[in-house]
């Protein structure tokens, strides 16, 4: 299984720390070792690094560490590949334009049978089950709205179309159009906002840890999404299967649940 790392802001944010712990588990404190990407966004637009080598050994991954890249949104991905070689063209996140923005999307898990969804706009690049979601998943968007629909409703569409895939296997997801980061937990997914009083955090795989109160300031927010928590002295969240998150400036704007009854039931805050 792959491993995800995601993170909304409401300031320009340096996502080292956080990457770092994902890193080792690419190869070094983790089996992840088919290769590693990572996309910054900046508006609309998108930064992206992929390299089909061991995120713990991989030169580029030494250079994001060694050079802050800050953004509001940063969707990451380690991969242990089950579905396609392991490649450039098979390494996530996989990015598109659609509504004239760049949408990035990152999978962890198996989608048996997903190849059998036709697709009419886009296409895959490389062979894995991951991208031909990621490529329905927009056709959709792309049939339903003529142009980029309002926040809650297309926050509500992407929980459908999430819901749908998520029985034919495990999907874990991130996806974001530059103005929201949205995270599906079909099996395992975790959550983390930082906020005022900030403290100190550690990292589970490395012996490295930050004082975020020296780092931040008292306005910022910041939440970060993992598979499993990359931290052991902070109180991260175990998301229920079924739910996504839309977040917006590092906030929590939208939690959507498994059954319809309880979609929509408000607005978590930091």
């Amino acid at each position: 299984m792959c491993e995800l790392l995601g993170m909304s802001a409401n300031v320009p944010t340096d996502i080292r720390f956080s990457f770092a712990g994902l890193a080792r588990r690419g190869g070094g404190a983790g089996p992840h070792r088919d290769g590693f990407g990572i996309a910054f966004y900046d508006g609309r637009a998108a930064r992206f690094f992929h390299d089909p080598e061991p995120a713990a050994h991989s030169e580029i991954a030494r250079f994001l560490g060694a050079h802050p890249i800050k953004s509001l949104t940063v969707i990451a991905h380690i991969r242990q590949a089950n579905s396609g070689k392991v490649s450039l063209a098979n390494t996530h996140p996989f990015s598109r334009e659609l509504f004239g923005r760049v949408w990035t999307y990152a999978h962890n898990g198996q989608l048996p049978g997903v190849k059998k969804l036709p697709l009419d706009f886009y296409a895959p690049v490389g062979t894995t089950d991951s991208e031909h979601a990621f490529c329905w998943m927009l056709d959709q968007l792309r049939k339903k709205f003529d142009a980029l629909p309002p926040p809650a409703r297309l926050d509500r569409e992407v929980h459908r179309l999430s819901a749908q895939l998520a029985p034919m296997g495990v999907f874990n997801m991130l996806l974001s159009d530059g103005r929201t980061l949205y995270a599906y937990c079909g099996k395992k997914l975790s959550c983390l906002t930082r906020h005022a009083p900030f403290g100190k955090a550690t990292l589970i795989d490395e012996d490295r840890s930050v004082n975020f109160a020296e780092e931040t300031g008292p306005d910022d927010c910041v939440t970060v999404l993992a598979t499993g928590p990359l931290t052991s002295d902070e109180n991260w969240t175990v998301l229920e299967p079924g739910t996504l998150l839309a977040l917006r400036e590092g906030r929590i704007a939208h939690s959507i649940e498994a059954k319809p009854q309880d979609a929509a039931k408000g607005v978590l805050k930091c």
